[in-house]
């Protein structure tokens, strides 16, 4: 998501597919105009309607927006679509302008419902060690990343959360390759939202000879609806650099040597159509995603030093 003007010819061209109209209406969202976020949205889901992401981040644009009745036939079209996360459903601040109409009780009750029918048939003891590695996964990165914040990556304390971390990540790529080589990888209706979430974040931070040998596991989910399609897109990344390749959605940033608190866009392919990539796979534009580490997207900069930056990434691969 990003804030732009809507120029008239690029208004033209996002009519013509699906991809480009929920980009641009998910960059009216960031920017706060759900006005024409909401009239986007309702553009883009009269050429197709199925990815429950895009269904539920327009429900919430409507509702910004005063619509409540395009709100709730977007809300009731992602749980459709698979949406089942009921906790952040009820926590969004963006849908508090709902809770008093009987249709949001509807869709509350509905998605009870199906959840409630999903945890039936739930691989309980898969989605118990997978929650379990999640929260370990989760728990010591955040603290590694605060601690790196405030003292920086060379402090004693910072070294000693990073071993403790490696080892956690072995023992969780023990866990869940064991599921994977058991189950395959399993859909949010067996291990339930973050079960699902964590076979990829496990696979992530493992190896790059673990990432290459599930690599083709995750493509297969991802097609089949079993994962999602940014997972995929950050797990391709990562093991295309781990080969000495360019990465292809540019979802992985690196330190700069000596400078280990500064960080630039690691090697990438076909930067002029990027976002274009990014937004086939339910991506945010490359220029709000970077700008979380004060990278500034300029393309025909980025060009210019990609040579430095290919040679730097050569010495992380060292």
């Amino acid at each position: 998501m990003i804030n732009f003007l809507i120029v008239g010819s690029f208004y033209a061209k996002a009519q013509q597919s699906y991809s480009s109209l929920i980009f641009l209406a998910d960059s009216l969202y960031k920017a706060k105009n759900y006005q024409d976020a909401n009239k986007n949205y309702i553009s883009g889901f009269k050429l197709e309607h199925k990815n429950k992401i895009d269904l539920y981040n327009a429900g919430c644009a409507a509702a910004l927006a005063g619509d409540q009745v395009t709100a709730l036939k977007f809300l009731n079209l992602s749980v459709k679509q698979g949406w089942i996360d009921i906790d952040h459903l009820k926590k969004d601040s963006d849908l508090v302008s709902l809770h008093d109409l009987a249709g949001w009780k509807q869709v509350v009750s509905i998605l009870q419902a199906k959840i409630d029918q999903m945890e039936a048939s739930y691989n309980k003891e898969a989605k118990v060690a997978l929650e379990e590695a999640y929260q370990t996964d989760q728990d010591i990165r955040i603290e590694f990343i605060a601690i790196r914040k405030k003292e920086s990556n060379q402090s004693k304390k910072a070294d000693s959360l990073y071993k403790l971390m490696i080892y956690h990540d072995s023992l969780n790529t023990i866990t869940v390759t064991k599921i994977l080589d058991k189950y395959g990888w399993l859909g949010e209706d067996k291990v339930g939202n973050k079960g699902n979430l964590t076979l990829f974040l496990v696979v992530q931070h493992a190896s790059l000879e673990t990432q290459q040998k599930y690599l083709p596991m995750l493509r297969m989910a991802a097609k089949k609806g079993r994962a999602r399609l940014s997972s995929l897109a950050l797990l391709e990344d990562r093991v295309a650099l781990g080969e000495g390749k360019k990465q292809i959605y540019g979802s992985q940033l690196s330190s700069i040597p000596n400078n280990p608190n500064k960080y630039y866009l690691a090697p990438l392919l076909d930067p002029n159509n990027v976002d274009k990539r990014r937004a086939a796979m339910g991506m945010q534009p490359l220029a709000d995603y970077i700008k979380a580490w004060d990278i500034l997207w300029d393309i025909e900069e980025y060009k210019k030093q990609l040579p430095q930056y290919e040679e730097w990434a050569k010495g992380v691969k060292k």
